[in-house]
């Protein structure tokens, strides 16, 4: 009897080859959520990149200009000098939507409109 050895050819590396038909392919899979959150934020005006979720009502705010010299707190102390300047520091940053307590001169910024009378 003739016995069969079976060797097992050696493993292939094979190489993902992309047609033109293909890459047209994946770059529209690509493209079409893109375009859709581009054309939604289009459409929606950027109406939430200017706005936070506790935003003041029209006319609960008076605007100032920074001038040189002053910061945050010094204008807190001067628009509500009976108030903790903390407090009033925290309102106006929320207000303006500040990443932080900095500011510079001719910068125009809102204060509260209790705090500024």
């Amino acid at each position: 009897m003739t016995t069969i050895e079976f060797h097992p050819a050696r493993p292939v590396a094979t190489r993902l080859r992309m047609t033109a038909r293909g890459r047209r392919l994946l770059a529209a899979l690509v493209a079409i959520p893109l375009a859709a959150a581009l054309g939604a934020g289009v459409l929606s005006g950027g109406a939430a990149l200017a706005s936070r979720a506790d935003g003041s009502p029209a006319g609960t705010f008076e605007t100032v200009t920074v001038l040189a010299g002053e910061s945050l707190w010094t204008i807190a102390e001067q628009v509500a000098p009976s108030a903790d300047p903390r407090d009033v520091v925290d309102e106006i940053v929320r207000l303006n939507a500040l990443d932080g307590a900095t500011v510079w001169a001719g910068q125009r910024i809102a204060v509260p409109a209790l705090a500024a009378g």
